[in-house]
């Protein structure tokens, strides 16, 4: 199979989705286009925060769209690519798209709350209580991945066996990401000063803003270690935690969107140019290497299909600075159709370079950053530039994001991550099927949803528990004899 032709397919079924579906949701729902936001009724400066759809849309994309939808696609590869992709089409329009949505809706219909909120409301205390602590835990998880990627990508020295020009690299991508945080919030407060600004005035600083600091990232790149990054990483993050929105977050991922959405623009026309052939097998069985494709494959493609930490970023940033309600549809269910794009396009990416059917050795981001990166240069680009731009793009992957990710290689926290990961969608999906049931009496499309999860969640979670206890017992059988 072409790959030209599996990402066109992917692009026209995406598209139909949110067009048909989308909109379908939206009437379905009613947005009203006259009613005052929680980012009006309790604007504060910090947190609520009246923008534009492009900005919202922006910092929804951006923090969503993590590691998961490059690793999981290209892990899930050994089972074909025809799966692959049926999963990241389906799951996410039906399921992932629906619950950023739903979430963003249920949110700001409830004056911004976050989930955990809205749980207390329609389930009762107790149900809030579980899910602060889950997701208490699973961000734990998430920080504790987050940053050691991160780090990683950044460490241009004190690796044996590093190259020179992986260590300028990272370091390059590491000195642009710095740079990121500090014309973020001069961005940020020029746009604070000037006050309303056209969308498309902005959208130009940004661009322009983007190309100086890559110029500059490459002449003065950053080398450091990797527990140094470790430092500057948390401190970053403490600091997103507690600035204002519209003086870090929002410029920063407002750049940083243009800078994926370039990334992904580029695949995509060089998948055009060059045609690639899917090398991957279309089906490799039922049961690959002892993991069978039931459930495995649900698990391990998270956030390119569905992802319950998502909802965290729709209740918790998103729905307290739309202006509009018409501007949901594009910000919770078109946000999530990009990043199911994005899942196609890295499949596309380890199809090309496939061996024997199958994925390549390296870590899921080495291989997507190569397979682009090589796309590039078939333009004239240089290589040096290439590689600095995509390990700058994967980097801001996991930077700019809070997704829900393990750390890349290790085969048995994954699947332990994505059953954790879907049990946390599968409880947002039952809160907003409650929200929609007090509100007009139906569900939509929430039960069907809600049982393939947790039907998912539970074999998962069942068979990690069976095979562990199995490989514990024959153990110590073999130490007994």
């Amino acid at each position: 199979m072409n790959g030209l032709v599996i990402v066109l397919i992917a692009i026209v079924v995406l598209g139909a989705g949110y067009l048909l579906y989308g909109r379908w949701l939206a009437n379905k729902w009613g947005l009203d286009p006259k009613a005052k936001t929680p980012a009006y009724t309790h604007e504060d400066g910090q947190d609520y925060v009246p923008s534009s759809k492009l900005t919202v849309f922006a910092h929804q994309f951006s923090s969503i769209a993590g590691a998961g939808p490059v690793t999981g696609p290209i892990l899930a590869s050994v089972f074909g690519w025809v799966p692959v992709l049926l999963w990241l089409l389906i799951g996410g329009l039906f399921f992932g798209a629906v619950q950023d949505f739903g979430a963003l809706y249920a949110s700001v219909k409830n004056e911004g709350k976050s989930m955990g909120m809205i749980i207390e409301k329609y389930i009762g205390r107790t149900g809030r209580k579980l899910f602060m602590l889950f997701c208490w835990l699973f961000t734990l998880l998430v920080m504790a991945a987050f940053t050691d990627m991160v780090a990683g990508t950044f460490v241009g020295k004190g690796v044996e066996g590093m190259t020179k020009a992986t260590g300028y690299a990272n370091s390059a991508a590491a000195s642009i990401s710095m740079l990121f945080i500090v014309v973020a919030i001069i961005f940020g407060l020029i746009q604070k000063k000037v006050g309303k600004m056209k969308e498309w005035v902005r959208a130009v600083v940004a661009i322009a803003l983007l190309v100086v600091m890559f110029i500059i990232g490459m002449k003065l790149p950053m080398y450091a270690t990797k527990s140094t990054w470790i430092y500057i990483v948390m401190a970053y993050l403490f600091l997103a935690s507690v600035m204002p929105m519209w003086l870090l977050m929002e410029p920063r991922d407002y750049m940083t969107t243009f800078m994926l959405l370039g990334m992904i623009i580029g695949a995509v026309v060089g998948v055009i140019a060059e045609h690639p052939t899917m090398k991957l097998n279309a089906f490799s069985g039922f049961n690959v290497d002892g993991s069978y494709l039931f459930p495995t494959l649900f698990v391990t493609i998270a956030c390119g299909a569905v992802s319950g930490f998502h909802s965290l970023v729709s209740s918790g940033t998103s729905s307290k600075t739309i202006s509009n309600e018409k501007d949901m549809p594009m910000v919770g269910y078109g946000a999530m159709v990009v990043e199911s794009l994005l899942g196609v396009i890295a499949l596309v990416v380890v199809g090309a370079v496939a061996v024997n059917g199958t994925k390549p050795e390296g870590t899921p981001f080495s291989i997507f950053s190569a397979g682009v990166a090589g796309f590039f240069e078939k333009f004239g680009i240089p290589v040096q530039v290439a590689t600095v731009f995509m390990t700058m793009c994967v980097s801001a992957l996991a930077l700019t994001s809070l997704d829900a990710v393990a750390r890349i290689g290790y085969a048995n926290i994954w699947p332990l991550f994505g059953s954790a990961n879907q049990l946390l969608s599968a409880l947002v999906e039952r809160t907003i099927g409650l929200v929609k049931a007090y509100a007009a009496g139906s569900a939509t499309f929430r039960v069907e949803g809600l049982q393939l999860i947790i039907a998912i969640l539970l074999m998962a979670l069942g068979l990690i528990i069976v095979i562990n206890s199995l490989k514990a017992y024959f153990k110590a059988q073999k130490e007994s004899a």
